[in-house]
């Protein structure tokens, strides 16, 4: 019988430390993988957008892996449908945090979505990492485990319903927005913005999610008079919109906010979709217009996938790619702990897709506050305002 005395027990404990990964690993790491969740809409009305998401993450991970992986782990992406459906949210959350039991969970989609499932992940120290839903609690109030990396729907809409309220001189401000976390967002930013020009909302007109008749809300704005409405609408909600809007001859300025920033907007509307305006970052990677970089990355995506990426697919990749480099940080003992610091410590400069620069800090965890404006012309999405152009 061996006799552990405390030297050899001290011996003991500083070998198995030295051990490294091999020992005491977080939920979702092993020796050789890190496992990665995702809650995306791949069968629901933001289905294109999940779906571009996903196969942007998995454009990276493939890359990550290729090259050894992170610390000499393999990452592996888990994707759980919850059809914008926060009910089916909660329990993808539940299966990928319980019974997959991943480290981290990277670019949910959807407010709601988010919403619903952080309980079941912070009650697991399961990170919420870059949401591609940009409420103010994403990362408000700050905790570890909540980083989000770009400006909240609030942000963006405040200043840009203010900037072009003026330009357009217009006088009767409107809003329609869908009746969750996500429409009332962008209805307080609106409201914010609107009342430091010294304006106020004449018309305020809400939907159900999942509703497609428009008729009665706008309808209602053009009885008021609307000349400016705001649109806290996502992909068909805008077409329906729009196209009821110029059946009636209602011809207001139109602007929305990010979710609203898609190709599908003018493929499914056409032409009564020019005019429209919304916030954006990443510019729509329209293949004859686009060079160097990007039309490698965009050319590499075509051949992985079979088809042409959109601005989510870029999301989705620089969302993973900014978890592989957060995670490399971290070092090899990685845990959640490890990867909120090195997170906390990161900056990263503008890319190549336009994605302005991200920086994080212990009382800061939004990468960055900034935003775009840009407008629907001739069947194409065109930047009318540049970043720093916004902030003015």
């Amino acid at each position: 019988m061996t006799t552990f005395t405390p030297f050899r027990t001290a011996l003991l404990a500083a070998a198995l430390l030295a051990a490294g990964p091999a020992f005491a690993q977080a939920q979702g790491v092993s020796a050789n993988e890190v496992l990665i969740g995702t809650l995306q809409d791949l069968s629901g009305p933001l289905a294109g957008y999940g779906k571009d998401l996903r196969n942007g993450m998995q454009m990276r991970i493939a890359e990550a892996n290729d090259k050894g992986g992170v610390h000499g782990r393999q990452l592996k992406l888990l994707v759980e449908d919850t059809g914008y459906d926060p009910r089916r949210a909660v329990l993808g959350a539940q299966k990928l945090v319980n019974q997959d039991r991943i480290f981290v969970m990277a670019g949910s989609l959807g407010t709601g979505v988010n919403n619903a499932a952080l309980p079941v992940q912070l009650g697991k120290n399961v990170m919420n990492f870059f949401p591609a839903a940009l409420s103010r609690d994403m990362y408000e109030p700050v905790h570890k485990l909540k980083f989000a990396f770009l400006s909240s729907y609030y942000e963006q809409i405040a200043p840009a319903s203010a900037r072009l309220y003026r330009e357009k001189k217009a006088s009767k401000p409107c809003i329609i927005y869908q009746d969750d976390e996500y429409g009332l967002e962008i209805l307080r930013g609106t409201e914010a913005g609107l009342k430091g020009v010294g304006a106020e909302l004449v018309e305020k007109t809400s939907f159900k999610r999942g509703a497609t008749d428009f008729s009665s809300q706008v309808a209602r704005m053009k009885a008021a008079g609307c000349d400016f409405v705001v649109t806290g609408t996502l992909i068909r909600e805008t077409v329906g919109t729009l196209n009821e809007a110029r059946r009636i001859d209602f011809n207001p300025t139109f602007l929305g906010a990010f979710g609203t920033y898609t190709d599908l907007i003018h493929k499914l509307g056409g032409k009564p979709m020019d005019g429209f305006y919304s916030t954006m970052t990443v510019q729509h990677p329209y293949e004859d217009d686009v060079s160097g970089a990007v039309k490698t990355w965009l050319g590499s995506y075509k051949t992985r996938f079979n088809e042409p990426p959109t601005a989510y697919s870029i999301y989705g990749y620089v969302i993973l790619d900014r978890l592989v480099q957060a995670m490399d940080k971290a070092g090899a003992r990685l845990d959640s702990d490890a990867l909120a610091r090195a997170i906390e410590g990161m900056k990263t400069p503008v890319d190549m897709f336009g994605i302005p620069e991200l920086s994080f800090g212990p009382d800061k965890h939004l990468g960055s506050s900034k935003a775009r404006l840009s407008q629907i012309q001739d069947g194409r999405w065109k930047v009318v305002l540049d970043y720093e152009q916004m902030a003015k």
